[in-house]
């Protein structure tokens, strides 16, 4: 009985597909609703996957990251020399020949016009010792030199390079009054770096009266499993008010503001074309349906269950909701995959430079959303087919 039943569905659902050219209008329109869903939910979705991957992409458990206690991001943060001298000194703190391993950071932001639209935003303008290097791994200057302390010298991210106007090699900048001369651009694995610009810690003091107080203090830790005795030991600490964390960790919450924004944004726009989906499937399932009436009637005269027509109209319903789903990964890939741009950061209030990022997990789950929308489109038309009376289809013959 059950392998007489399979039979039919197939032998059934085969039927149906072999008649979907006659079809065809109605199908390619169900699978374009489909197509549109997907590729503006992968579209969306990509902005957040690229951002992530930039900011979160350098992030490591062994390095940790000290604000002044309080302090949710750098910016808004602030630690004295003295303070951080006392950090480098605690334990779990890697420390060799040169002393601990230790970068204090001072951070502010200067405007730069964006290349494509001339209008100022704010770039991050970090200012770091000869330590930064060590603990900041990733970075390496690929045009142009190295800056040299004290002279107002400035390098920039490739990608800060990329968006904004006047970061040339070559180009002198004018913030706070002072000139500072472009010598050099820099990587770093494609991470949140390459959206700063960098310079000699005591020049931007200087420049920015921001005496002998950093933003921030970066930490190298003897290993991963060292971070909660490093922690312990700063916050017991009656010296110092600091808030501690891994770098990765700090790095991941920065980016939840905007990706929030985008998942719900995203969500709500794919929720209102999916709707649209979904009534465009039924209408064009139901006129597969009334096309099909007197096919459906003769297979049920034949002797063919109600269970294999539902069956087979659902599967139909489906496979259009994969193929538009697939078909709109596929426009989302080309129009958006690797598409550079800039985003407001909202822990720091300055740009980020990313590329929008098409994954293999995001385009699985734009068909996989297309393929449930496929079913709840297909549901009462294959409900309708179920039940439609032979008498009354086979009168039309």
């Amino acid at each position: 009985m059950f392998a007489n039943r399979i039979l039919q569905i197939v032998s059934v659902t085969w039927v149906s597909l072999c008649s979907l050219p006659e079809r065809a209008g109605t199908a390619v329109v169900a699978a374009i609703g489909f197509a549109g869903v997907a590729l503006v939910f992968t579209g969306m979705l990509s902005v957040r996957e690229g951002f992530e991957s930039v900011v979160q992409r350098n992030g490591s458990p062994e390095v940790a990251l000290v604000l002044r206690g309080g302090s949710t991001a750098e910016l808004n943060s602030g630690v004295s020399l003295e303070h951080a001298n006392v950090i480098g000194q605690s334990p779990g703190v890697v420390i060799d020949d040169n002393g601990p391993h230790v970068s204090p950071e001072a951070l502010v932001v200067v405007d730069a016009p964006r290349r494509s639209t001339g209008k100022d935003s704010n770039v991050p303008f970090r200012g770091v010792t000869e330590r930064a290097y060590g603990i900041h791994d990733k970075l390496r200057v690929v045009e142009g030199r190295r800056y040299e302390p004290g002279s107002g010298e400035v390098i920039v991210g490739r990608q800060a390079a990329a968006q904004f106007a006047g970061l040339d090699i070559g180009r002198a900048l004018r913030w706070s009054g002072f000139t500072w001369q472009v010598v050099g651009v820099f990587e770093a694995n494609g991470g949140l770096e390459e959206s700063e610009i960098w310079t000699d810690a005591r020049t931007l003091q200087t420049a920015f009266e921001r005496g002998t107080y950093f933003q921030s203090v970066y930490v190298r830790l003897t290993s991963a499993d060292a971070f909660q005795e490093f922690k312990d030991a700063l916050t017991t600490n009656p010296q110092l008010n600091v808030t501690v964390q891994r770098q990765d960790e700090y790095l991941h919450a920065q980016t939840e503001a905007l990706s929030n924004f985008v998942s719900i944004g995203g969500g709500v726009i794919a929720l209102l074309m999916g709707l649209g989906a979904i009534f465009s499937a039924v209408n064009a399932m139901y006129a597969t349906v009334a096309s099909r009436s007197a096919e459906i009637a003769t297979l049920r005269a034949l002797g063919f269950g109600r269970l294999p027509v539902l069956i087979s109209v659902l599967i139909e319903s489906i496979l259009l909701g994969i193929v538009g789903g697939a078909a709109g990964g596929a426009l989302a890939w080309l129009a958006f995959d690797g598409f550079q741009t800039s985003t407001l950061n909202f822990a720091s209030f300055s740009q980020v430079a990313f590329q929008f990022a098409i994954t293999p997990a995001l385009l699985v789950q734009g068909i996989a959303l297309s393929l449930v929308l496929g079913l709840l489109g297909g549901f009462f038309p294959a409900i309708r087919a179920a039940r439609l009376p032979i008498a009354t289809a086979l009168r039309g013959l």
